[in-house]
């Protein structure tokens, strides 16, 4: 098998760099590496000439518009699968080797499970617990899974069928060429939930619990009105296509995100969006939201 490693980024050169060390110490090393520079202005480049690493630069076209440009460079040189990250992250050193071993061919896609790099057992984006369906509970007690050892239990043979790509994501030629590429138009937020469900069309989609990705712990960044805006747009546009109860998780999205920005920014700008200069940007996502409206149309 043919594996293209592929990493998104944008002005994060010296994680960058630490990525990149950990690609190339896999114990099973991918065939070819590739970084996608969404238009970075630091000093992206010029490590990337010294490290002699194949760079293609485009402009800031967000994380779908990168992931959407890595999948078409593994279909163009002919790769059997991509393996795709961002720039943030590391694999563990044998990640690759595990994700190959489970890309079986009813299998779209394996993917790592995503860990806290100084908190290696708590996960960065926890597991939701699916319904019957397959799909994330709502009323299951608990709704989400923080840790390795509460998902171990309801795993089957180290899997788990539900994934949160794009940190460490294997993903098989086979399924790109039946689903097509990523949406470009989601910008940034949900791009990876959309191509999740449509790759489920294609096969099984799974996160292998031994394959590790390292990443920062991101509970504590600031979100901005564009992180605000594309989060409640985009994810009131998947609820309306991917599940059920849409108005409850409709509620629930605009809340997660007024709470996030109530703990990372603080009361005052939290509140704003309801009663404040930051209205305009709520009523807005929530209107392109439903109208069903994607595209790069908000920039703060």
């Amino acid at each position: 098998m043919l594996i293209l490693a592929a990493i998104v980024t944008h002005n994060r050169c010296q994680l960058l760099s630490r990525c990149i060390d950990h690609i190339h110490s896999q114990s099973r090393p991918p065939d070819a590496l590739v970084v996608i520079n969404n238009g970075s202005t630091d000093n992206t480049l010029v490590m990337l000439a010294e490290r002699q690493v194949e760079v293609i630069t485009q402009a800031n076209l967000g994380s779908a518009g990168g992931w959407h440009r890595a999948i078409s460079h593994c279909l163009d040189q002919g790769f059997d699968a991509v393996w795709l990250m961002d720039d943030d992250g590391y694999p563990a050193i044998d990640a690759l080797q595990l994700l190959e071993q489970k890309l079986l061919p009813s299998v779209a896609c394996a993917s790592s499970v995503v860990l806290q790099e100084d908190r290696p057992e708590r996960f960065v984006f926890p597991f939701p617990v699916l319904d019957s369906k397959g799909l994330p509970s709502i009323f299951a007690r608990p709704r989400k899974l923080h840790t390795l050892s509460s998902l171990e239990p309801i795993s089957r043979q180290g899997c788990y069928p539900f994934a949160h790509l794009f940190n460490g994501a294997l993903v098989a030629s086979t399924a790109i060429r039946q689903i097509g590429n990523v949406n470009p138009d989601f910008f940034i937020f949900g791009d990876e939930v959309d191509y999740f469900f449509r790759m489920r069309q294609a096969g099984d989609v799974v996160s292998v619990l031994a394959a590790r990705h390292l990443h920062p712990d991101v509970s504590a960044r600031p979100y901005s009105t564009v992180k605000t805006y594309y989060y409640i747009r985009n994810t009131i546009i998947l609820n309306k296509r991917y599940f059920s109860n849409v108005w409850l998780r409709h509620t629930m999205a605009i809340a997660a995100a007024l709470g996030r920005t109530w703990r990372r920014n603080g009361a005052r700008e939290a509140i704003s969006y309801l009663i404040g200069k930051r209205f305009p940007v709520l009523f807005q996502s929530i209107y392109s939201g439903l109208i069903g409206r994607l595209g790069h149309d908000f920039h703060g």
